[in-house]
């Protein structure tokens, strides 16, 4: 069953280096787009469900200009089924397309995996984003890792900001900020992002001095139900390692168990 409350609250990752894609539950479209290094420009969109996309007619896509990207990062993309997009420089390059390039991209919307390695020089596009359930099942192509352990960190931090926030007048919870996570901490746990991890956040311990983020190994899933279900059983053993934060120096650290 899929709530919110659980992508809110833990986040699973496997990366697959030589395809170059990772597989995410719980970091959404939103988080994805306020948390690249660089802001994306356009999106050229495969499969989606927004309604306020300019038409581009050399191939018959919709695509989302970075002036009014804001209005998509708001909308309800969780709501869609299936949005899948790559971004693009320039809609010159989207218009130098040939059919068989087109082609690749309606498979790659419809199938959730390209025939080729998803990144064209004629759009110099750093990522090829296919989910379902946005939020749910997420499979992001990335031409540069560095883009992946950039988003992790900062998603991680914005996250525990909105879920362990301190009570603030009449009990309402009050979002707190704290720093992103550096990519240096994040690539720490590059070997086991391999196997597929789980950043919990629900079970973070909250003491006067740091917080402690559990980490733990859990495997290459593509059902986010069965990891779901794993997940409640591999949450009951010790952790395989902690994102640690000091709240006196304000700063990030890692442990590896």
């Amino acid at each position: 069953m899929k709530t919110n409350k659980q992508a809110k609250d833990i986040i699973y990752v496997h990366k697959n280096m030589d395809r170059q894609y990772v597989v995410s539950y719980g970091i959404n479209f939103q988080e994805f787009a306020l948390n690249t290094p660089k802001p994306l420009k356009n999106l050229l969109l495969i499969k989606h469900q927004y309604e306020h996309g300019a038409f581009n007619i050399h191939t018959h896509l919709e695509y989302v200009e970075q002036e009014e990207m804001n209005k998509i990062i708001n909308d309800h993309v969780e709501n869609y089924g299936d949005f899948c997009w790559i971004d693009f420089d320039e809609e010159a390059g989207v218009n130098e397309l040939n059919g068989q390039e087109i082609a690749e991209l309606l498979y790659m919307g419809h199938l959730k995996q390209p025939l080729n390695a998803p990144f064209y020089s004629k759009l110099n596009n750093r990522f090829a984003y296919l989910s379902h359930d946005d939020g749910w099942f997420n499979k992001t192509y990335f031409r540069d890792f560095s883009d992946f352990y950039h988003i992790l960190g900062a998603t991680v931090a914005s996250r525990l900001g909105t879920t362990k926030g301190s009570k603030g007048l009449f009990g309402k919870k009050k979002e707190k900020q704290y720093p992103d996570i550096g990519s240096h901490i994040i690539t720490a746990f590059k070997e086991k992002i391999k196997e597929g991890i789980i950043i919990s956040i629900e079970k973070a311990i909250v003491s006067r001095g740091k917080i402690e983020i559990p980490i733990w190994v859990i495997g290459d899933y593509f059902n986010m139900d069965e990891m779901m279900e794993d997940y409640q059983q591999f949450s009951k053993s010790p952790a395989n390692g902690l994102l640690i934060y000091d709240r006196k120096t304000k700063s990030w650290s890692s442990s590896i168990r």
